[in-house]
């Protein structure tokens, strides 16, 4: 059975709303905002690379996205506030496989918003394009087994521990071990309906 291309116009990455937020591109004007959240220590703690060292490297961050989006292999959504627009977070899919009709899910949120539920708000719509707009069957996300609160938020979407990856990244000299999620689309239908 061949499985049809997904909807995708890869000429403009789709904004996505929520209640409080607004999922949309990534701009050269939120170069500042996205140095204040990668280049935090707490926000990196368990990330697969170390924090931005200066605005430069949040440019070339910036750069980056772009040009993944052009070549098609990443879609990276900045997670905005609605009421002034101000870029809080990312959230990203990555190694995007429509043949098998998978994706990886990634996220980073600015230290100053945790604990008010915008990751989980903004996942639940990125799940939502997921699974009805571009019809993948399934997702993976990996997280450090020390960052609890990524956990959490990973098994109240619903997705389920497969594997523990041993030793799996080294950032600035430590080596990190990382849990492995995965979610189908029926899991997640249940999860919804709950």
């Amino acid at each position: 059975v061949t499985i049809p291309a997904p909807p995708m116009d890869w000429s403009k990455l789709p904004t996505i709303e929520t209640r409080r937020l607004k999922l949309r591109w990534v701009s050269n004007e939120d170069v500042d905002a996205m140095f204040g959240i990668f280049s935090n220590v707490e926000v990196m703690r368990y990330w697969s690379t170390p924090p931005l060292p200066d605005r430069d490297a949040a440019v070339a961050l910036v750069n980056e996205i772009h040009d993944a989006f052009e070549r098609q292999v990443m879609l990276k959504w900045g997670v905005a506030r609605q009421a002034d627009n101000v870029l809080i977070g990312t959230t990203t899919l990555f190694n995007l496989d429509f043949t098998n009709r998978r994706a990886e899910l990634g996220y980073a949120l600015g230290r100053e918003y945790w604990g008010h539920g915008y990751m989980q708000e903004a996942l639940q719509a990125v799940l939502v394009y997921c699974f009805e707009t571009l019809n993948l069957r399934r997702l993976e996300a990996d997280v450090d087994p020390r960052n609890e609160a990524s956990i959490q938020t990973l098994e109240r979407l619903g997705f389920r521990r497969e594997g523990f990856l041993r030793e799996r990244w080294e950032v600035g000299g430590e080596i990190q071990d990382a849990l492995f999620y995965g979610l189908l689309r029926p899991e997640w239908k249940r999860a919804v309906s709950d």
